[in-house]
């Protein structure tokens, strides 16, 4: 199912990486042997959104992006991943 920004944008679910890492911060021993938080990963240029705001994406957000052009979403409030 894709990701629905506004009436206009819509971010297919093929363009979207999820990954589980090990999340930092206080949790125990067990947040040094699960990977309980998530990022999420979108490249923008690789993106079907149309050419004309991959530019305008990409200045208003361009000190959230990598070099490469990814912006990465992590969730690691809570200690497990299906929360």
């Amino acid at each position: 199912m894709p990701l629905r920004v506004n009436d206009a944008i819509e971010i297919a679910d093929w363009e979207l990486t999820e990954s589980f890492v090990r999340a930092s911060g206080p949790g125990g021993q067990n947040v040094n042997k699960v990977s309980s938080a998530v990022q999420l990963t979108w490249v923008v240029e690789a993106s079907s959104i149309s050419a004309e705001v991959k530019p305008r994406f990409a200045k208003l957000y361009a000190s959230r992006m990598t070099n490469d052009g990814r912006i990465i979403v992590e969730a690691s409030e809570h200690r497990s991943q299906p929360m």
